[in-house]
């Protein structure tokens, strides 16, 4: 996978933010591009940017991934007419955060079927055909920071995202005998329209200190284009575990040396977090 040029790869959440950064850049790297995102206008848009600069997009086609029947469909057509894929890239996500008594099922179930289900869809339909062509190829699963350590309100988030990191790790060695690799993507902080559109349940929209955690969030943020750049770089080396921060290689190498710190900063976190909620009794964002 040092040379992608002419590769056949596979892009969801390819309508904005790290999806169509990363679809960029592939196209940029040579790749011949399959593209989805449930959003149709961001996508279509996405697919005149790659060929404006001269990329080739093979398809793109609308469609939410938690829906395998859909997906299934999709990926029958794709290889009946395309063939097996060299590169698979689960990029599509969602996110919604807040404490466990103001989450509702509903918050748990988009999260796991969007976040976890989606990448399971499109692993069982574009992987085995992958393997069974026998040219090798690449799967990237991109997770986050709230799949590697433990973040304030990030429950339900976290829930899909330690699932993805724990398919990738399995899946890292499973595939290795099939030449073919995995990256797991961590971001952290990234600059997307997720930063403006992320749920905080529970929490008044309109707290000035909610503002000023999203403005300092966004301050200190990737851009979709660096992580995008991390990612293609992370293919090309064969590497497993991709960051795209310093801060969260930071996190996590504490997290896993300095256990009782660690715990100590979460639970500070925590509490520092917990001052955004209203008083008790009430119950904003039901």
């Amino acid at each position: 996978m040092k040379d992608l040029t002419g590769r056949k790869c596979l892009i969801t959440g390819a309508a904005s933010g790290i999806g169509r950064a990363t679809a960029l850049a592939a196209a940029r790297a040579g790749t011949r591009l399959v593209l989805t995102d449930i959003a149709a206008v961001g996508l279509a848009e996405t697919v005149e940017l790659v060929r404006a600069g001269g990329g080739e997009v093979l398809d793109a086609t609308p469609l939410d991934v938690s829906d395998y029947d859909a997906v299934t469909a999709w990926a029958k057509r794709v290889h009946d007419e395309h063939g097996s894929l060299d590169v698979v890239m689960n990029i599509a996500g969602i996110s919604a955060w807040g404490t466990v008594e103001n989450l509702e099922h509903r918050h748990w179930r988009s999260m796991v079927e969007v976040n976890l289900m989606g990448p399971i869809h499109i692993i069982e339909n574009f992987l085995p055909p992958m393997v069974r062509a026998g040219r090798g190829g690449h799967l990237v699963n991109v997770s986050s920071a709230a799949g590697l350590i433990a973040l304030p309100w990030h429950a339900a988030y976290s829930a899909a995202k330690f699932g993805l990191c724990g398919i990738s790790e399995v899946l890292r060695f499973d595939l290795e005998r099939h030449g073919i690799g995995v990256s797991l993507v961590v971001p952290g902080a990234v600059r997307t329209p997720l930063v403006d559109t992320a749920q905080i349940v529970g929490v008044d929209p309109d707290d000035p200190r909610l503002r000023r955690l999203r403005a300092d969030f966004a301050g200190r943020a990737a851009t979709p284009e660096q992580v995008a750049d991390r990612i293609i770089a992370g293919v090309r080396r064969n590497r497993y575990l991709v960051h795209t921060s310093t801060d969260i290689r930071i996190a996590y190498w504490f997290a896993r040396k300095f256990a009782w710190p660690y715990e100590q900063v979460v639970r500070y976190a925590s509490r520092q977090f917990s001052k955004l909620l209203p008083a008790q009794g009430s119950s904003v964002g039901r």
